[in-house]
């Protein structure tokens, strides 16, 4: 099977680290790929939000599965156009990818599915803007409506704060806070039959012990000690079974990867959002667990014939992942630093570039790379995994220091 991976990430790379390991994969290519993929996939250069363009590169490349990353080019149709080519594709169409696409629409789906979820309001001007936080309170959760990276969410007690936000957004959906621990469940789909992967959790701010700005996510690690038992049984049956139902309903199915924002809340599980692909940094420890081939699972999704698919297959032990961020991040990031110690495994690429000249490592992006690991339990785990990092030197670059800490120490409670 010879597959195409479209992206440049942090999840990128760890999804072609996962289908180049898969022995019926007999050719992979990444575009735009990014220097660490370049290890393992022959890298083409594309625009990966052009329908068109990624369509004939997956003709040029006679791919047999083509692996749609990054939201953008989801939204924007890439897989639609690849599939009008004959071509396989994992990834929802980019009408189905209105599930991250528009929070508004998301909200619809969850409402008309009967989905547990919290209230909101959608925002267009100040005066609705004002009402629908002073209906909920503080915290006041404003978020854009559109794509924006990870960083469209503003939680914040300061209510003039939340109104700058929506303005600067222009389009908000106001919601009303949920009170419990995060987990990120990701589900495999054909539109029908749906596997979930191991729930993990990741890191949303900048700063230890969550403060600062939100950023794309600081690390993340899987499996959840704390997790409430079934709870992914619960999720299956009353979120994804029901929101899969009510797209093909729409007559816009849901094929791909169904990524799930839970709280975990006094009153059950409650989504926080929808995403139509996989999460980054969660990929990389989810994927690091995962025994069973991965190119042979994505095809099946991407082919309808997932309800075939053998039973999922998971490692012993628990696995957890390290973000590096550039100087300046999220708000301003520095590039074009010299990274050194990045050429071990277990480094995963996010924002990396070469230089031309000598072929030096340089930081190309705000999260820069990740140190992933595995172990035979969370604690060795996490060691693994900040060693790694403790090996990579890159001038003013921040990272979080407590990643896993609270799940470890038994810190993380569920209200109620």
């Amino acid at each position: 099977m010879r597959v195409l991976l479209v992206g440049g990430g942090g999840r990128e790379h760890a999804l072609a680290l996962g289908l180049a390991s898969d022995p019926a994969v007999s050719a992979l290519i990444a575009a735009p790929g990014n220097p660490g993929i370049a290890e393992v996939a022959e890298l083409r250069e594309v625009t990966a939000t052009d329908p068109a363009a990624v369509a004939a590169l997956a003709v040029e490349t006679a791919a047999d599965l083509v692996v749609i990353g990054p939201e953008a080019p989801l939204v924007a149709g890439v897989a639609d156009a690849v599939r009008a080519k004959g071509i396989a594709a994992f990834g929802p169409s980019g009408e189905a990818a209105q599930l991250e696409g528009s929070k508004t629409f998301a909200k619809d789906v969850m409402t008309a599915a009967g989905v547990p979820t919290a209230r909101a309001y959608t925002c267009t001007d100040p005066e609705s803007t004002g009402r629908a936080l002073d209906e909920f309170g503080a915290p006041y959760v404003v978020k854009n409506d559109g794509l924006a990276a990870g960083k469209g969410v503003v939680v914040t007690d300061d209510r003039a704060a939340a109104l700058a936000h929506a303005q600067e957004c222009g389009r908000v959906v106001v919601e009303e806070f949920l009170d419990g621990p995060e987990v990120s469940l990701f589900v495999v789909t054909d539109g029908e039959a749906a596997l979930p992967l191991l729930p993990a959790q990741d890191f949303k701010r900048i700063g230890d012990g969550d403060t600062g700005p939100n950023t794309g996510g600081m690390g993340a690690y899987a499996p959840l000690p704390w997790s409430p038992p079934g709870l992914v049984d619960e999720v299956m049956r009353d979120v994804v079974h029901p929101t899969l139902a009510e797209m093909r309903r729409r007559g816009t199915p849901f094929a791909g990867l169904l990524y799930v924002g839970l709280a975990i809340t006094a009153a059950g599980p409650r989504v926080i959002e929808f995403n139509a692909r996989f999460g980054d940094p969660e990929t990389q420890v989810v994927l690091a667990l995962l025994e069973s081939p991965l190119g042979g699972l994505l095809h099946a999704a991407a082919t309808g014939t997932l309800a075939a698919h053998p039973p999922l297959r998971w490692r012993d032990g628990a696995a957890v992942t390290v973000v590096v961020a550039a100087q300046g991040y999220p708000a301003a990031p520095r590039t074009g630093d010299v990274i050194t110690g990045a050429d071990r495994p277990g480094i995963i690429h996010a924002g990396t570039t070469r230089r031309a000249s000598d072929g030096a490592l340089l930081s190309a992006g705000g999260r820069v790379l990740c140190g992933t690991a595995t172990g035979t339990d969370l604690a060795a785990a996490r060691d693994a995994a900040y060693a790694l990092v403790d090996g990579v030197e890159l001038a003013g670059s921040q990272h979080r220091t407590d990643i896993a800490a609270a799940a470890l120490n038994g810190r993380i409670t569920i209200p109620g």
